[in-house]
């Protein structure tokens, strides 16, 4: 069973996903976004409640700086630097998967809606589900 840790670098916030798998199914166990400036703390309180063992970092904006945050909040993590190519499209696709549409929202499609909301957790859980899969 792995337990990895997405985390989607940003200028001001970051999006972070405990995501795991047996081989055959993926759970989301945690999701969460935060400012960048406590990214390091709030992935070492992942890391510790779910034994997570490797960190998955895009590599998009503000990236070395999250890797460095990470380093030094939980110095034994693994680190796997994965292309955020295309996860950000993903990511709306899963947010509309999870939170079902209502009212006229149900009559547009969902490519061409915007999520009320940040998606950067979603991204995050792409981002993991990315690695696993290529592992």
């Amino acid at each position: 069973m792995k337990t990895v840790l997405g985390v989607d670098p940003g200028t001001g916030k970051c999006g972070l996903a405990v995501v795991r798998t047996d081989g055959e199914k993926t759970e989301i166990l945690a999701r969460d976004i935060c400012d960048v400036s406590g990214v390091g703390l709030r992935a070492h309180e992942l890391v510790q409640a779910h034994n997570v063992q490797l960190a998955v970092v895009g590599n998009g904006t503000n990236s070395k700086a999250v890797q460095v945050a990470l380093r030094e909040s939980s110095p034994g993590l693994s680190l796997l630097i994965v292309d955020e190519r295309d996860s950000s499209i993903r990511a709306r696709e899963r947010y509309w998967e999870c939170t079902p549409r209502r009212g006229w929202r149900r009559l547009l499609p969902s490519s061409l809606q915007v999520p009320p909301v940040p998606i950067d957790d979603y991204v995050a859980v792409i981002l993991a589900e990315r690695a696993i899969s290529a592992h």
